[in-house]
Parts: C-alpha cells; structure tokens; sequence
C-alpha cells in the first residue's frame, strides 16, 4: 500500500494516472458517440439501444461507477499537478509568447472546467431528467429531439463538444508521451492519430443536436 502511495504522490504517478484513466475515458467517449449516432436510425432503433443498456441493470451501474471513478482520478490529478507547476512558479511569466504549445493544450484547464459543469448538467438532462423539459423514462428518442429543440440547450452541447475535442488531442496525444508511446519525431504520427480521433470523435458528438436543429431527426 506504501508503494501505491508513494507513486501516487509522485508526479510521474499523476502523470500515468491521468493518461491510464484518459485512455479508459476516450474509450467509452467513442462507444458512447457511436450510440448516440443510432438516433438517426429512427425512434425504433434508438429506443431499442436504450433499453437494451437500461436492462443491463447492476452491470450498468456498475460500469457507471467506474467511470465515475476515472473521472474522479482524472480530474484530482489534473488539479493536483496544475497545483505543483504553480507552486513551481509562484510568479508568471512577464510576457506569454507561446511557441510550440498548441490551442488545445492552452484551453486543457478552462476546457477542463467547462467539460465538468457540461457532465452534470448532462446527466441531469438526459440521465435523470431533472432539467429536461419533457422527460420520458422509456422515451430516449424523444428525450433526445424535445432536449436539444431548445435552442440553447443544442448550443451548449456543441461549445462543450468542441471543447472536448480540443481536450481529447492534446489528452491523447500527451497520454501517448507518458506511457511512452510516442517516440521523438518532428512529424510524430501519434500526434496525427490524435487529431483524427479527436476530429471523429467531435463530428460524431455535434452531429445529433445539428440533425435536431435541422430537422434531419424529428
């Protein structure tokens, strides 16, 4: 147990736990995206998926509590190794030119934030329904195109997907020189297999409430 601690109190600890969990976030971001994208089959099929996952029962929440828990552990290191590198540098820089970091990685922390207020509200919408106009239990469908037929509702969602792209690059492709899994290289194909996810990834996401407010899905 000393040993767990002591590399969790470690920096590269931090580091391998931010990356590990990250991995298993994206992971579930892709199967959830791809879930989502069943919405343009039609009410019959998305009401299917939906059920099938309701009849999952202990399993689901099972499944939900480890996300929760990978979360939990992404998000508490984030803060703690933003903490440290502050503690590192208790005073800014005079000027900030950056140079080589990337839109993403300086939009990680806001993101960050934005990401987490954007979860629970979700959750509250489309989960427990609290904050849905007209939830319906057995109605997933329905739930989806009544949810996002409010204007600022579908809007949010798709500023918080952007985010989340954004997120998902530089996680991905910083998680990738963590686990040493990116070798030094001007032109790193990692970095261009982290773009891509993160492209598809967004597309897949944005691509439902855009159809609502189209009227592709009706």
């Amino acid at each position: 147990m000393s040993a767990l601690l002591q590399f969790w109190n470690s920096t590269i600890g931090k580091k391998w736990v931010m990356a590990v969990t990250g991995i298993g976030l994206v992971l579930f971001a892709f199967a959830h995206m791809a879930g989502n994208l069943q919405v343009f089959m039609g009410a019959g099929v998305f009401n299917d998926y939906a059920h099938k996952l309701q009849s999952l029962g202990p399993l689901l929440w099972l499944g939900r509590l480890g996300l929760l828990a990978m979360a939990v552990l992404h998000i508490v290191s984030a803060l703690q190794l933003t903490t440290r590198a502050r503690a590192a540098r208790p005073e800014g820089y005079a000027k900030m030119e950056p140079q080589i970091s990337t839109l993403a990685s300086r939009t990680m922390r806001v993101g960050g934030v934005l990401l987490a207020a954007f979860l629970i509200f979700h959750i509250l919408h489309f989960t427990t329904g609290q904050l849905h106009p007209a939830f319906s239990k057995g109605g997933a469908y329905g739930n989806v195109v009544l949810g996002f037929k409010v204007w600022w509702v579908a809007v949010f969602y798709i500023v918080a997907m952007s985010f989340f792209g954004l997120h998902l690059y530089h996680g991905i492709w910083a998680g990738a020189r963590t686990l040493g899994l990116s070798k030094p290289n001007p032109m790193p194909m990692e970095r261009k297999l982290a773009l891509g996810a993160a492209i598809i990834i967004w597309a897949g996401f944005i691509a439902v409430p855009i159809g609502v407010l189209l009227g592709i899905v009706d």
